[in-house]
């Protein structure tokens, strides 16, 4: 890793300082060996000058006679010189040898630098008076008296110039390559520790060889090359093997998702791999550098960042696949030295960048995707034009709150309604009544406190989830400071307008969860409509709407027996041509006394009085009539009929199914049954049984209210159904809100891909229409075509057509013969069945 200037300064300065002692450590040994060189110990023949010429050749032949191993920018060397030393003050004084080691690697080193000159005779002239004091001190003569007995000084003499070397050369080492000096011992340290063995047992062959027959010597040369040749390819297989098991550690490190780790392992990983110095990644399309060493990334770059100040040799790698396609930015080695790669680290360093650029764009790509969920995350639980929670959300969160038993305090909804709001949307436009939404949203958000929830219902609703209080009571005063927030006017384009609002206040019950405080909620703030207060709180004495409940329930017996219960249909019309498709059935209760009644009222009675049953037959019944009798006017419409999850945990309820359409003589593709999204995981088991034996009979499956629960996409990969529909709220949404269009054309886009009818709901105006059959929708329902209506009226309705055309309930898009580009990818014959004539591109 390349330094700062500050610390690469410190750390050139102890270079310089350690290389220094060992100069003039080496410096005063020379000194002191010149006297008893020049007096005592001087050659006293011609054989003693040539043999003092042959130890000075002999160690510079030692010392060209290396193999090399670069660490960062420095090549480092394992050379032969110690054992030439050793052996020169086995057979010659050590002053001599001292002079001899100082001439010899001074001539051997003459193409290097002035300081790895300096270095080199220093510390090898240390290394020279190491071994001869080893020897004297064991009090060694040559030629010895025996010629085993050799052996134990010669080992002592080259173990203390083998521990010197390290000593000497591995702190300069770490220090010149910024490496750890403990790592630098332990490096390849069982090859070392080999190689001393051998070049020992060298060593003392050649001693022996020299005192038993010197014209053996001849000998010595080939073994000494035959050694070196093994050892350096030795060291060349370790360190390949080295090389492979760091690559294929760094690209298995490169396999996580986030940009940013595998920015920083990269940089860490492709220093360690390939000694660099510093290692700098440029990313092309996020104008993105990163540059780090082994230590770390020390640099995070915008597009203006400039490369660190690193002289030397830059290796540069393109981040591109093995292909050379998606090139996605560059790999830059940096080096503070001149570095020439090897065949091998090129190879590796194109590997490693292939690797890289594979994890850069799986990282890239897993953002991406986590961005669109969290859009599409934030787009389902917010209110596209306020931002505040939407009705999911709240009931989400609420649901949670309630079912925590050991939750602080009390949990309290407050719902607001805007009072007269119509009216600014009426005099003012639409655009005036949203900034009208988005200042009270605001304020609400600014009035509530931490824990609490704001959300916008829909329209001028909105609701504040109180949680944490510490007595129903509070309620109200936190109420009356969410609704004094509003009392000041609110400045719309230079207008200030007034706004009032009411609010209901409701504890949470114990029993019936979220929907059942919405509703009490829903309930007081009604009542505070019709009192002309600001605020109410749910009072359960004056809730009718509990008593009416229980009064409907007790007689839902005698109205099933009395067939009071009716069936409505609305139609389903192809967006394109106004065609009907189908008609949704929708029961209503025919009260003698009430009048009609909502199944929102009465539904949820009849799912928990055991009625069921006959409930669900008697429906189905009337569907069965009424698509038997537009059959034999001439209209062929499927009937779609909703199904209650509780129906679909029935194993006899299939049969029951297939028994009415066989009394009443209708095929079953006739028969579309409309499943909701209530349904849980652990029930599909069951469910799968019931429903698979339906569609295997020919019965059509739709889902309903698609996208507004958990599990839409889990229930269509268990249940494969022919049909989606649209929920309402999306449909409504799309004119203002960007992510509802998005969810409406991924629905489309889906049930294209897997071959299935798509069913928008709540089309209420022809804007809608043209712009959900831009998106590819086939097929919709809503009053733009018709309100739900008996089946006799539908009939009519059938036969007057649109514009005089029977079947026809709303002129088509198109003329006639008009050319319309077909959805790309269209076909029939899969999971659904296709009705419908024309779609959209």
């Amino acid at each position: 890793m390349t330094l700062p200037p500050r610390r690469e300064n410190e750390t050139d300065r102890r270079l310089l300082l350690l290389i220094g002692l060992v100069v003039v450590l080496a410096s005063l040994i020379v000194v002191t060996a010149l006297r008893p060189a020049l007096t005592s110990a001087a050659p006293r023949s011609a054989n003693d000058a040539a043999g003092l010429v042959m130890v000075a050749f002999m160690i510079a032949v030692g010392t060209l006679v290396k193999a090399r191993v670069r660490i960062r920018s420095t090549t480092h060397s394992i050379s032969w010189n110690e054992t030439a030393i050793v052996i020169g003050v086995a057979i010659a004084p050590t002053s001599w040898v001292v002079l001899c080691t100082a001439v010899g690697i001074f001539l051997a080193s003459l193409r290097l630098s002035a300081i790895k000159v300096a270095f080199g005779v220093g510390k090898n002239v240390i290394v020279a008076w190491g071994a001869g004091t080893a020897l004297t001190a064991m009090s060694w003569t040559w030629p010895p008296s025996g010629g085993w007995r050799m052996v134990v000084p010669l080992g002592v003499a080259y173990l203390v110039a083998a521990l010197l070397d390290d000593l000497l050369a591995i702190p300069v080492i770490a220090l010149a390559s910024g490496t750890k000096i403990a790592r630098n011992f332990r490096s390849n340290l069982d090859l070392r520790l080999g190689g001393f063995a051998v070049r020992f047992l060298v060593a003392v062959c050649t001693l022996l060889i020299l005192q038993a027959a010197p014209r053996f010597l001849l000998a010595v040369p080939p073994l000494v090359l035959s050694l070196h040749l093994a050892y350096s390819a030795r060291i060349r297989a370790r360190t390949e093997q080295q090389a492979w098991q760091r690559l294929a550690r760094a690209t298995d490190a490169l396999n996580v998702v986030d940009l940013d780790k595998v920015l920083a392992t990269a940089v860490t990983q492709a220093a360690e791999l390939f000694s660099a110095d510093q290692v700098e990644i440029e990313l092309r399309d996020g104008a993105r550098t990163v540059r780090g060493g082994a230590d770390g990334v020390i640099a995070y770059d915008g597009p203006d960042g400039e490369p660190a100040p690193v002289d030397g040799t830059v290796v540069p790698a393109p981040l591109e696949g093995h292909d050379r396609t998606a090139d996605v930015g560059v790999l830059r080695l940096r080096f503070r030295g001149p570095v020439q790669l090897s065949e091998r680290e090129r190879y590796t360093l194109r590997t490693f960048a292939s690797a890289l650029c594979t994890a850069v764009r799986n990282a890239q790509a897993y953002a991406e995707l986590a961005r669109v969920a969290d859009e599409h995350a934030y787009a389902a639980s917010h209110d596209a034009l306020t931002g505040l929670a939407n009705r999911r959300q709240l009931l989400e969160q609420g649901t949670e709150q309630l079912s925590t038993k050991h939750a602080d305090g009390v949990t309290a909804l407050v719902l607001i309604d805007l009072n007269h709001f119509k009216e600014v949307n009426d005099t003012l436009g639409h655009a005036a009544g949203d900034q009208v939404l988005v200042q009270v949203a605001e304020r609400l958000r600014d009035a509530a406190q931490g824990d609490d929830l704001v959300a916008r219902l829909g329209g001028d609703e909105f609701a504040v989830l109180l949680r944490g209080l510490p007595a129903p009571a509070v309620a109200a005063h936190r109420a009356e400071t969410l609704l004094a927030a509003l009392h000041q006017p609110i400045d719309l384009d230079g207008m200030r307008i007034s706004v009032e609002a009411s609010g209901g206040i409701a504890a949470a019950p114990t029993a019936g969860g979220m929907p059942e405080l919405l509703r009490r909620a829903d309930v007081a703030m009604y009542q505070a409509k019709r009192a002309g207060q600001r605020i109410s709180t749910y009072a359960p004495t004056r809730d009718t709407a509990d008593l009416n409940r229980l009064t409907l329930g007790g007689e839902l017996p005698r109205a099933v027996a009395d067939h009071e219960f009716t069936v409505n249909f609305q139609p389903i019309v192809d967006l394109s041509t106004g065609e009907i498709v189908s008609a949704e059935a929708l029961a209503r209760w025919h009260h003698p006394t009430h009048g009609l009644i909502d199944p929102l009222r009465f539904l949820e009675a009849v799912e928990r009085s055991g009625l069921l049953p006959a409930f669900a037959e008697a429906i189905l019944d009337q569907a069965l009539i009424a698509a038997k009798t537009w059959r034999e006017a001439g209209f062929d419409v499927p009937v779609a009929v909703n199904v209650s999850p509780r129906s679909l945990l029935d194993a006899r309820f299939p049969g029951s199914v297939l028994a009415r359409l066989r009394a009443h003589d209708l095929p079953p593709d006739q028969l579309v049954l409309e499943l909701t999204e209530t349904l849980t995981l652990s029930q599909l088991d069951v469910v799968d049984r019931v429903l698979s034996r339906l569609r295997d009979e020919g019965v059509r499956l739709a889902l309903d209210d698609f996208g507004t629960g958990y599990s839409s996409l889990s229930l269509l990969s268990r249940i494969p159904v022919h049909e989606l529909k649209i929920d309402k709220s999306f449909v409504t949404a799309m004119e203002t809100s960007t992510e509802a269009a998005a969810v409406i054309r991924s629905t489309v886009d889906l049930g294209r891909s897997l071959d299935l009818t798509v069913v928008a709901e709540g089309v209420e105006s022809e804007p809608q229409r043209q712009a959900l059959w831009q998106l590819g929708c086939a097929a919709g329902q809503g009053h733009l075509f018709a309100r739900p209506m008996p089946a006799g009226m539908l009939l009519a309705a059938l036969h007057r057509g649109a514009g005089g055309s029977p079947g026809l309930l709303a002129p088509p898009l198109h003329d006639a013969g008009a050319v319309i580009r077909l959805a790309p990818g269209r076909r029939t014959g899969g999971r659904g069945r296709d009705r419908l004539p024309h779609q959209p591109a």
